[in-house]
């Protein structure tokens, strides 16, 4: 049985059509003068319509979009954009209980450059977010994650917090926001962090670690990808002392970072090794894949600073998350706002 709908936008501007729409159901949707017309195989509480007709074509790309600010405004002027009077196929997509639906809208054509600069620029416009999916990760076979952790897995920069403790925080917190915006080299500018805390007391690492807020969702994230046969893993250009409390507490494959030298119970202001830097990054996403043969394209990176951007091009499916606009310039997905679990969203 169908049923058709009539959505007038200005009336029905600020509804979210999470709220009106169900999980597990088809729909189709297009646009029509001032209004949106939807078709629907269930009745719903909304002004009826006469029929239209639709094609049930081939999924070539999918938009998600998701978000508090998602209404039918919103949608209406997604879909003026990128499919003008054509019908879509569309549903609403709930990768996780504890998230809200995202809606889902099957594109019968991959859009051009400038019509996906011109759905981000929408997007933040109207503060909704919005991801372009030619292909998805399936959730349902084997993946890798790759996460950067300051400000991504967690909610702070660790040598920040360490170089406060040590009294000279905003001399390193300076040098910290100009590394993560691309503008110094992050290997020299790690040395002269980490040299900036020469004589600082080891006890402050604890101190640190001890008030570490975890990101929202990265619990909830890393248990369903793992229950999933997901390998999730941290490359990240802080400290061993902290990549390896969250392996533990959250049971990551493996962490990747750079180890801070300490002599009698004194950080020297070296860092032992190798730096972990951007290209290291980039080659941990490789490695993990090869190490556990999972397929290239159900590779994942995450991140939100500028030395995440060799690590998000290497995967099949590269994140800004919470970033700067240098990095969601050059990932091929952004999440501006929430929590790390509606990486889910990005996933099929």
């Amino acid at each position: 049985m169908s049923f058709f709908y009539q959505i007038p936008v200005q009336q029905q501007a600020a509804t979210s059509p999470v709220k009106q729409l169900s999980v597990n159901q088809c729909y189709a949707l297009k646009r029509h003068e001032e209004m949106l017309l939807l078709h629907s195989k269930q009745s719903l509480a909304l002004p009826d319509t006469a029929a239209f007709a639709f094609e049930q074509s081939a999924r070539v790309v999918v938009l998600r979009l998701f978000g508090d600010a998602l209404n039918w405004f919103a949608l209406n002027n997604v879909l003026q954009l990128c499919a003008a009077d054509t019908a879509l196929a569309c549903r609403l997509y709930q990768p996780h209980p504890e998230l809200s639906p995202a809606l889902e809208l099957a594109l019968p054509t991959a859009l051009t450059a400038a019509q996906q600069q011109q759905l981000n620029d929408l997007a933040v416009r109207l503060d909704i977010e919005l991801v372009y999916l030619p292909t998805a990760p399936v959730l349902a076979k084997p993946g890798v994650l790759v996460m950067d952790m300051d400000s991504t897995a967690i909610q702070i920069e660790c040598i920040d917090e360490i170089a406060k403790l040590a009294g000279v925080g905003e001399q390193v917190a300076a040098v910290t926001a100009r590394a993560m915006n691309g503008e110094l080299d992050f290997a020299q500018s790690l040395i002269a962090r980490v040299g900036a805390l020469q004589g600082a007391d080891e006890d402050i690492l604890q101190q640190v670690l001890a008030g570490v807020p975890l990101m929202p969702g990265l619990t909830e994230l890393v248990n369903h990808l793992k229950a999933h046969q997901w390998q999730v893993a941290i490359a990240s250009g802080g400290f061993t002392y902290f990549t390896e409390a969250l392996k533990q507490r959250l049971g990551l494959t493996a962490t990747f970072a750079n180890v801070l030298e300490i002599a009698d119970g004194k950080l020297t202001g070296k860092v032992l090794g190798d730096i972990v830097d951007a290209n290291t990054k980039a080659r941990v996403v490789n490695e993990l894949a090869a190490e556990y043969a999972i397929a290239t394209s159900q590779t994942v990176a995450i991140g939100d600073g500028a030395n995440d951007i060799p690590m998000l091009k290497a995967a099949a499916l590269g994140v800004a998350f919470h970033a700067k606009p240098k990095v969601q310039a050059q990932a091929k997905a952004a999440i501006r706002h929430g929590s790390l679990l509606q990486l889910l969203y990005l996933l099929d």
